[in-house]
């Protein structure tokens, strides 16, 4: 019975690591892929922009 309780907790990690990267695929693009780019276009932009207000004080 070793070998069972031994099986058991990687057993269950894979089986999770598994749904987790399925979940990933099945949730990639879609409907809110321009949603999404956009709000990180966004974040970028201001980023940039603050980094090129801060070069110009110095």
């Amino acid at each position: 019975m070793d070998y069972v309780s031994a099986i058991v907790p990687p057993l269950v990690m894979a089986i999770f690591f598994t749904c987790v990267i399925i979940t990933m695929i099945k949730h990639q693009g879609g409907a809110n892929k321009a949603r999404e780019d956009a709000a990180v276009d966004a974040a970028f932009a201001s980023a940039e922009a603050a980094r090129q207000t801060r070069a110009e004080e110095h």
